[in-house]
């Protein structure tokens, strides 16, 4: 693999890393450690959501099978719908959001730095929160789709959905503190000349998303509020006996559900719009038109979520209407998918193992997005609902696209979190498994579904015609599998013995790779002045003279690196660190804990928990608003 290092006008020795020890990580308020507790916590959900997927791909793997009870592949297929969105793929997403997005708008933080270590802590609780279930064999068993009446308690009165919705409250407090915070310092914070349409296309991206997470998140909280208050307080929204619409939760989910798939998209989008450009040695074609299409998938992401709903009987009119709108979706969605073509197109392309995963994505997410547009067909998707063919379009979307484009942003930017790269035999190992696996995964799964394999059956009888299909399915999980952990180990490896990264081992454009790998805490000793899209190419096209300082702030490219000093020495303010974030995220959990004894007739046990815990929130808030952000220099 060629790498190509463009000369900095200053190289540091070393950067200063900051504090160790688990205090400090308790502790921290710094974007680039959240990003990496993300990251880390992350990439532990996303093994976990995949175990659960290889038992529920063994018990399908042959008819009349029973490695799982009906009720255990019921826990088991929604917990790994549940993991896999909202405990692994959105908090990748996250990850780099936290640790890229001030890097490459020039920033030396995030505008609220508190508020995105509550973010994270609140995401690691809920996490916990949910998956605790399974301890007290109550795990949530009513599809990651949560339908009601069926998740009312007169047909699930246990613990189950009890868990599944407060879990994903929790979670959805998470997801808009962050949105809130990334809004605002995307708006505010950007470097001098780094007007929007300079940005990077992964900011870009990410901003994008956040105006999604803002608006869709409060609708599925309304309908789990509606949920809650029936199980709990014995409420009547979803009761069809006393005249509640039985289509109410399916309209709210969707409404959430389909902009929750551009939430999930849109970040591997943003990555492989960085990846292909270093890697083609040419700036991304049509960037502007890149902007508007990400805009307009957003836009038209709220009027297409019936789309879900052709079978419920909404008539020709609601039919139609959401037919054509779920046509027009796939027009920005092509226009991305040609750019990143033609970016490739003419470029000097160097097949890294990130770049492989960018053009997977490109490949797998088009075959995903054909078998979409065919759902656009009320008709046609009459016929395919509730089959294996939804399965296999949505697992070519998600995993096709989002996890392709989070495994190259990992090769990608690993140099830059961790200092060093990893290992290119191990990661084409990783990509070509990782490839063949997914296909033989999913792919059959058209076929399964064409033939009338329903969704979520735990078992079938032999003489269907779909054993043959399952089974490719299943060694092909096996397949993945092993590609992860190859992935796990080359990351593991790497982080201890990987070859030192330097500060731009790809040669890319964008202002994160002018900076030390890992950066220093303050990100930039001073705030760059930025003239263009590629201040780093800027820089490049000067690597023939001996360049000043004067002519380095004149091309656009960054500039001043302090070597192996802290901020304090700097005399750069820095948020301070503190436990109070943690506190009441805990606390904030301990609360809502409290309302699962009320399904255990414990009323004062329950009303103790919740006042505890809401007393315990209150306290720790009150003590976080009077502490000062930062020192007084």
């Amino acid at each position: 693999m060629a790498t190509t290092a463009t000369a900095p006008v200053y190289t540091p020795v070393e950067s200063y890393v900051g504090e160790s020890g688990l205090w400090s990580w308790l502790t921290t308020v710094d974007h680039k450690r959240i990003g990496t507790l993300y990251l880390f916590t992350s990439l532990f959900f996303f093994i976990v959501g995949g175990l659960e997927a290889g038992l529920i791909r063994w018990q399908l793997a042959g008819p009349n099978k029973h490695v799982l009870s009906a009720e255990a592949y019921n826990q088991m297929f929604t917990m790994h719908g549940t993991t896999m969105i909202f405990l692994a793929i959105m908090p990748l997403s996250a990850a780099f959001f936290n640790y890229l997005i001030p890097l490459q708008i020039g920033a030396r933080d995030v505008a609220f730095p508190r508020l995105n270590a509550f973010s994270y802590w609140v995401y690691l609780f809920g996490a916990i929160f949910m998956n605790a279930s399974w301890f007290v064999g109550a795990a949530p068993n009513g599809g990651w789709f949560g339908y009601a009446p069926l998740t009312t308690m007169q047909f699930s009165p246990g613990l189950n959905i009890d868990f599944w919705v407060l879990g994903l409250q929790i979670l959805g407090i998470s997801s808009l503190a962050a949105a809130f915070n990334f809004i605002t310092t995307i708006v505010n914070m950007r470097a001098p000349g780094m007007n929007l349409m300079r940005m990077p296309m992964f900011t870009w991206n990410a901003f994008v998303v956040q105006f999604l997470l803002i608006l869709a998140f409060p609708v599925i909280t309304i309908a789990l509020v509606f949920l809650q208050f029936d199980r709990f307080f014995g409420t009547q929204f979803y009761e069809i006996a006393a005249g509640a619409d039985p289509l109410l939760w399916q309209h709210l989910f969707w409404v959430f559900g389909h902009p929750e798939v551009y939430i999930l998209i849109l970040p591997a989008f943003g990555l492989t719009s960085e990846i292909i450009p270093a890697f083609s040695r040419k700036p991304i074609f049509g960037y502007p038109v890149m902007v508007y299409a990400t805009m307009l998938i957003a836009f038209l992401g709220f009027g297409v979520w019936a789309h879900h709903m052709f079978a419920v009987g909404m008539g020709a009119i609601g039919d139609t209407v959401f037919g054509v709108t779920t046509l027009l979706i796939a027009i920005p969605t092509g226009v991305k998918i040609f750019n990143w073509i033609f970016t490739m197109w003419g470029g000097s392309i160097q097949f890294s193992t990130a770049m492989k995963f960018a053009i997977g994505l490109v490949g797998l997410f088009t075959i995903g997005g054909i078998s979409g547009v065919m759902h656009a067909s009320p008709p046609a998707d009459l016929q395919q609902t509730d089959t294996y063919f939804i399965v296999a379009h949505f697992h070519y979307v998600l995993f096709g696209g989002s996890m392709m484009g989070i495994f190259g942003g990992l090769y990608f930017y690993y140099p830059k979190i961790t200092g060093r790269l990893l290992s290119e035999k191990l990661g084409s190992w990783h990509f070509w498994l990782t490839f063949i696996g997914m296909n033989l995964t999913f792919f059959p799964m058209h076929y399964s579904g064409l033939l009338g394999m329903p969704r979520r059956i735990y078992t079938y009888e032999a003489g269907q015609g779909w054993e043959t299909f399952n089974l490719i399915s299943s060694i092909g999980t096996a397949i993945l599998m092993v590609g992860t952990l190859i992935f796990l180990i080359n990351f593991w490896r790497s982080f201890r013995t990987g070859a030192v990264a330097g500060n731009n081992p790809w040669g890319a454009g964008t202002l994160e790779w002018s900076i030390p790998s890992p950066p220093p805490e303050y990100n930039f000793a001073r705030i760059p002045r930025v003239t263009s899209r590629y201040p780093m190419w800027d820089m490049r096209s000067h690597e023939h003279a001996e360049l000043s300082h004067a002519q380095a702030e004149e091309s656009g490219a960054h500039i001043e690196v302090a070597t192996g000093r802290s901020a304090r020495d700097l005399g750069i303010p820095m948020p301070n660190q503190t436990i109070k974030p943690l506190i009441c995220a805990g606390a904030m959990v301990i609360m809502f804990s409290g309302l699962l004894f009320i399904h255990e007739n414990n009323m004062p046990l329950a009303l103790s928990v919740i006042l505890g815990g809401a007393l315990l929130m209150t306290l720790s808030l009150y003590a976080w608003v009077l502490t000062p952000l930062e020192d007084a220099h």
